[in-house]
Order: C-alpha cells, then structure tokens, then sequence
C-alpha cells in the first residue's frame, strides 16, 4: 500500500513539474501547434 501511494506521488509531481517547466521553456501546445498569423495571449 506505501509503494502504490508513493508512486501516486511520484506521478503527481513529475506532472506539476513538467507542466511549469514546458511552459518556462516554451513548449505549451499554443506556442508550438500555433504560426505566426495567430494571436494568443
């Protein structure tokens, strides 16, 4: 029952560390699937 909450924890914080840092880097899907005719925010 530990391993399955640890590896639940570990799921948990490589998402929320590869969502901030895809982002830091420019690799969010609107920069990336977007040209340069279109406008985000």
């Amino acid at each position: 029952m530990k391993a399955m909450f640890t590896g639940f924890a570990a799921i948990i914080v490589i998402g929320i560390a590869a969502y901030f840092g895809l982002h830091e880097m420019g690799f969010s899907s609107a920069d990336v699937y977007s040209s340069s005719n279109v406008r985000h925010d």
